[in-house]
């Protein structure tokens, strides 16, 4: 097979190169190649102007019949941007009724695509650079947004102030639009504390109270009064009764009461709205200092914290056991709520036991743990051997 390129795509090549030459010598270049062309693709034809019809038709019904032979064994012909050029300008010279005839291993209207395609680019202006301001340099984007973050209280005044000053140039206006991409209010005070920012700042001073209810094997109900310091989980059982009135839980309030020190620093008390908490249980707390907040109705989420510990309870114990008097309920409670406040561990305060605040002594690949069971050996406790 002759190694030397087609007549064709050398003539589409000379007109390309025409259209793409510099002016300089742009016309020139191109006459030459085409002269070249021209006489390559005269001397490798020569032999046409002297053959006789039926041999031309004969070549070309052989021309023809190769490539459907060639088209039954390839499922899809493959290509190239040369190839379609020199298709799309031969398929410009041709008549399009003759198209289906002469073009056999591509569709006409494919073709007539590639010539649209060749024309648009053909006179398509060269993309120009963008005029405006200069995009803004990614970190300088991540340290506004991260100012924003770090202080609610910041404007975006109060952050283009800081930028200044850490030697970055650039508008407030600019400050400004990053942070409402970034969606973030630009005024000043745009967030304030969450629900959990402020109970977490004020969680030293607000203790919450509830009951909890527990049916014995005889299907006779206690009720469980407790509180629970909200700052450092620690809970404190307050009484158990078959019959929580009014008078009996305020007792049970100055019970609790003096068991505190006096400069316990408590100043909220949260609870329901159940009947048993009457107004002499808040006048008995307020005489300590401590305010009670009654929740809204139905709203149990409000007081979560001992809703929280009610849940923890009956999986921890309740659900695990049956109770048959008040004795035995005392005797879990107690044991349990010694747990619960010098071993358990708990995430809210940083996997700490509320009465255990010391850090933890890491301790030796391989050295002997201890079990002691506790709650009747519902739990077990371990601790490094001595």
């Amino acid at each position: 097979m002759s190694q030397h390129p087609c007549g064709c795509r050398i003539l589409v090549g000379a007109v390309l190169l025409a259209v793409s030459t510099p002016h300089g010598c742009r016309y020139r270049t191109a006459i030459m190649i085409l002269f070249i062309v021209l006489a390559r693709l005269a001397l490798a034809r020569f032999r046409w102007f002297y053959a006789t019809g039926d041999e031309r038709d004969a070549e070309i019904l052989a021309l023809r019949h190769q490539v459907l032979v060639l088209q039954r064994q390839i499922n899809r012909a493959q290509f190239t941007g040369t190839d379609r050029t020199i298709l799309a300008l031969l398929a410009s010279v041709l008549n399009r009724r003759r198209l289906a005839d002469v073009f056999l291993i591509v569709r006409p209207e494919t073709v007539i695509g590639w010539h649209r395609r060749f024309v648009a680019r053909h006179w398509t202006q060269p993309p120009t650079a963008k005029a405006g301001r200069p995009p803004i340099d990614p970190e300088l984007r991540k340290l506004i947004i991260r100012l924003a973050r770090d202080n609610p209280g910041w404007g975006y005044r109060r952050i283009h102030g800081e930028l200044a000053r850490l030697g970055h140039k650039i508008a407030a206006s600019t400050v400004w639009r990053i942070l409402r991409a970034a969606g973030i209010d630009p005024s000043r005070d745009r967030t304030g504390p969450t629900w959990m920012e402020f109970i977490r700042s004020q969680a030293a001073g607000i203790i919450a109270t509830d009951f909890a209810c527990v049916d014995t094997a005889t299907l006779r109900r206690f009720h469980v009064l407790f509180v629970i310091e909200v700052g450092s989980r620690r809970v404190h059982l307050a009484g158990i009764t078959t019959n929580p009135t009014g008078p009996w839980t305020t007792q049970a309030a100055r019970n609790f009461l003096m068991q505190l020190r006096d400069d316990h620093g408590f100043r909220f008390l949260i609870r329901d709205g159940a009947g048993q908490f009457t107004r002499s249980f808040d006048d008995v707390l307020a005489g300590s200092g401590i305010t009670a907040i009654r929740i809204p109705p139905r709203a149990p989420q409000a007081n979560a914290f001992a809703e929280r510990w009610i849940r923890t309870l009956r999986h921890e114990l309740l659900d695990r056991t049956i109770i048959w008097n008040e004795h035995q309920l005392h005797a879990l409670l107690v044991e349990y709520v010694d747990h619960y406040n010098n071993h358990r561990p708990h995430r809210g305060i940083d996997q700490r036991a509320p009465d255990n605040g010391h850090l933890v002594t890491p301790i030796r690949p391989g050295h002997p743990i201890q079990r002691h069971t506790t709650c009747a050996g519902l739990i077990n406790e371990y601790q490094p051997a001595a």
